[in-house]
């Protein structure tokens, strides 16, 4: 049973000429090309890793559609919220969302963690690129950390042992995240949110002993990265 990840999907069954070319040609027929990669390399065994972004939907309702296919597709999916989930205003309605709806293949990762195949899967949102933060986004930004460390503290004692991939939305090289990773001894980290011409600021491989993988559709042209 394998671990995959794919990020920002950004899906809009409901929301027409809703384009994302303005990214990049990769982006054309994206729906498309994540549903044929899906459906030809995930089993209903596997796991797969959504690190946000996931629909262009402003609310719950208008999500459904989105939700509804995600479902559908084979896996199990481990989501949190991206800066365009719009649609997420707590996690309470969320899920209460999922559960009404029986999108069962579905889990939300919020301040807490997950064992899957043998991995420690945590996670949080992020915020910012760089470190020219407003004060409104420091504020942000310190609070994502403790949604962090929150979640690598959520680990259970007996699976301590285990390793630890964390997901993120957004690119996770700011000190304090660095310094987090090394406190709790993670070793692969999954990031995406960056398209077009934010490319440039990607950065992959071991660094300081953390192995990290940008997971964007558009950089990994739809196809899904396999983690383990």
């Amino acid at each position: 049973m394998a671990i995959y990840a794919l990020s920002d999907l950004h899906l809009s069954k409901a929301i027409k000429n809703k384009s994302m070319e303005v990214f990049g040609e990769e982006w054309k027929d994206y729906e498309a090309k994540i549903d044929e990669n899906w459906k030809k390399t995930v089993t209903d065994d596997d796991t797969v890793l959504i690190p946000g972004d996931i629909s262009w939907a402003l609310t719950l309702e208008a999500a459904y559609e989105d939700f509804s296919y995600l479902n559908n597709l084979p896996g199990k999916k481990i989501i949190i919220k991206g800066n365009h989930d719009y649609y997420f205003s707590t996690l309470t309605k969320v899920n209460k969302f999922l559960k009404d709806n029986n999108f069962d293949t579905i889990t939300v990762l919020n301040n807490d963690s997950y064992l899957v195949e043998g991995y420690n899967i945590c996670g949080f949102r992020g915020w910012g690129n760089t470190d020219d933060d407003t004060v409104d986004d420091f504020k942000v930004y310190k609070r994502e950390l403790v949604r962090l460390e929150l979640s690598l503290n959520s680990i259970k004692e007996e699976n301590k042992d285990k390793p630890i991939i964390v997901m993120t939305h957004f690119p996770p090289f700011r000190y304090e995240i660095k310094e987090m990773f090394k406190k709790y001894n993670v070793k692969l980290c999954i990031y995406g949110h960056l398209h077009g011409d934010g490319h440039y600021m990607i950065k992959e491989g071991n660094i300081d002993g953390v192995e990290y993988k940008m997971v964007s559709g558009d950089y990994t042209k739809f196809e899904l990265i396999k983690l383990n």
